[in-house]
C-alpha cells in the first residue's frame, strides 16, 4: 500500500521595532514569508529602516534544498512604492513645539513689560 499524504506548509514571520539613542529615533520593519510543497520553498522578505526605502527579497529552493534562483531590490526609483517610508516625526513635532513655546514666552514677555 503506498503513501499519498503530501505535505505543504508556510509560515510568516513579523517585527517592527525602534530605539532612541541621544534623542534620535530609528526604526526598522520585517516581513519574511515561507512556503513549502513537494516541489520546493520560495521564501519572500520584505524590510525597511526609518527614511530608506523598502527593500524586497524573493529565493526559490528545489525539493532537495538546493537555490534556484535569487532577486532582490529596493524600491527607492519611480514605483507606486517609492514614496512609502517610516519616517520619525517627533523630531519635527518636538522642534515645533519649541518654536511655539518660544513665541508665547515672548508674547507674554511683551505683555508684562507693557509693550
Amino acid at each position: 500500500m503506498s503513501n499519498n499524504n503530501v505535505t505543504y506548509s508556510y509560515s510568516t514571520v513579523s517585527y517592527a521595532s525602534s530605539t532612541t539613542n541621544n534623542g534620535e529615533t530609528r526604526g526598522a520593519r520585517y516581513t519574511a514569508y515561507t512556503a513549502s510543497d513537494p516541489e520546493g520553498t520560495t521564501t519572500r522578505i520584505a524590510s525597511q529602516r526609518s527614511g530608506e526605502p523598502l527593500h524586497t527579497e524573493r529565493r526559490d529552493y528545489d525539493a532537495s534544498g538546493r537555490l534556484i534562483s535569487s532577486e532582490g531590490r529596493g524600491l527607492s526609483g519611480g514605483g507606486a512604492d517609492s514614496g512609502r517610508r517610516i519616517e520619525d516625526v517627533s523630531d519635527e513635532q518636538r522642534e515645533n513645539d519649541k518654536l511655539y513655546e518660544e513665541r508665547i514666552e515672548d508674547e507674554y514677555a511683551k505683555r508684562e513689560g507693557g509693550a
